[in-house]
């Protein structure tokens, strides 16, 4: 007589485990938003987040503002809308997009819940699993997070101090396609790359743009800070270099407010067509009343003197991370000097590990991003993140000298169990090869 068999003891957590698709097995939680816990407790100093700092926005205006359109279009505003996006806003984004260069119309624009939307979006329509996605040496952690939702294999480019390297991409792109694997496109973020701060000259944009023609690459180009130069004016945008070549990400939550969630992607035509549909079925159409607020603000703000006024309070904080990193970090400590946008790349002495380090400077009451969150391939562990764009001046100092710290107390410890410490001298013009 056989035995019953025994029930099943599943010990998972999850009870869904077995039924979710393979993509999930690619989704990972983004290390900045781990910290967020953490970095927003008052006692921390966090460089880790690059939240903007809207403390300079207007709030009246923006409260008459938003005020005005509920009692005069509050039945157009709070309603379905096109999935494409409002015609109104899309013909203001070409007046924007203008400023770097670029001439668009209105018809090959598609709003998007802010430009991580856009990117998932165009990700969605070029993407099968497998496909290889060709980013930056380090890359935004969000756009790897998407890639990897879709099952892409990443493959990383080298920068030097004026950005993604031509030669480099042509020889991952050949590489590739001698292994049998398809590059579908290149992201890039050419105007103060989040991680790493640095910007691709004209020339060298002018080169990329060349390198994908020859090998029949899509660019995407990512651009959410090209208008917060802070020493020039804006680089033309690679999307003013070809208009077929490159589809083009932009986003208000920069220069305008991150709560109301409004982007855009600019495409070629047809291309417009794949995302409207998938915008549909993604959330029917973006959110009316912010393409709303945001044209109303645009339409009686001086939306551009507002701009200034950010780049401003954005360039004192620069400047006082600048300062305070060549005062109070080792010798052996190299990092990048962003031109604009909201980060800074810090690179430590060989042998230290800055995931490793990281509870350490949290109990010191400092908080960065470590450098290997944005790597698909593990690397970056002597990296690290420093964002400037939303503690004030004074803080920034006190959290690198912090940080400095415990990075000295860091090296002590290597040092003192006999780890090859030779020390490099600073430099500070640019990343150079250590950004590899």
């Amino acid at each position: 007589m056989s035995l019953p068999e025994p029930k099943r003891q599943d010990t998972r957590l999850d009870r869904y485990h077995s039924s979710y698709s393979d993509r999930t097995h690619g989704m990972r939680a983004s290390a900045v938003r781990a910290l967020f816990a953490v970095a927003n407790r008052p006692e921390v100093v966090s460089l880790a987040g690059g939240m903007p700092n809207i403390a300079d926005l207007p709030l009246d205006v923006v409260a008459n503002t938003l005020s005005d359109l509920v009692k005069t279009k509050g039945q157009q505003a709070m309603q379905y809308g096109s999935g494409q996006g409002e015609p109104m806003i899309r013909e203001q984004i070409c007046d924007v997009m203008a400023l770097e260069g670029i001439e668009a119309h209105p018809d090959d624009i598609t709003i998007t819940c802010g430009s991580q939307q856009g990117l998932d979006l165009v990700t969605r329509i070029f993407c099968n699993p497998g496909d290889v996605v060709l980013a930056e040496a380090p890359s935004y952690v969000g756009a790897l997070g998407t890639f990897g939702s879709y099952q892409c294999e990443v493959v990383h480019v080298a920068m030097d101090d004026e950005g993604l390297q031509p030669e480099a991409l042509r020889a991952a792109a050949q590489a590739c396609a001698a292994a049998g694997k398809r590059a579908k496109f290149l992201y890039t973020i050419p105007n103060f790359n989040n991680p790493s701060g640095v910007t691709q000259s004209l020339e060298r944009r002018k080169a990329i743009v060349e390198v994908c023609r020859e090998l029949d690459i899509l660019v995407v180009e990512d651009n959410p800070y090209g208008l917060l130069t802070l020493d020039a004016e804006p680089i033309p945008a690679i999307r003013s270099l070809d208009e077929e070549q490159v589809i083009y990400l932009g986003s208000f939550s920069k220069t305008f407010a991150p709560g109301f969630r409004v982007g855009w992607v600019l495409a070629p035509h047809a291309v417009r067509e794949k995302l409207v549909l998938a915008q549909e079925s993604a959330t029917l159409c973006p959110p009316v009343f912010s393409q709303y607020a945001i044209s109303s603000y645009l339409a009686n703000h001086d939306w551009k003197a507002q701009i200034v006024t950010f780049k401003d309070m954005y360039r004192a904080r620069r400047d006082a991370m600048m300062e305070a990193l060549a005062e109070y970090m080792p010798e052996g400590t190299t990092w990048t000097e962003p031109k604009g946008g909201f980060f800074v790349w810090v690179t430590l002495p060989e042998g230290l590990d800055t995931q490793a380090m990281l509870p350490r400077a949290v109990t010191a009451r400092v908080a960065y991003t470590p450098g290997t969150a944005f790597y698909a391939d593990g690397l970056g562990s002597r990296n690290m993140r420093l964002s400037y764009c939303f503690p004030p001046p004074d803080r920034i100092r006190e959290g690198v000298r912090r940080l400095a710290d415990v990075v000295n107390r860091e090296f002590e410890l290597h040092q003192t169990f006999g780890l090859d410490q030779s020390p490099v001298h600073r430099r500070i013009s640019g990343p150079g090869p250590e950004i590899n």
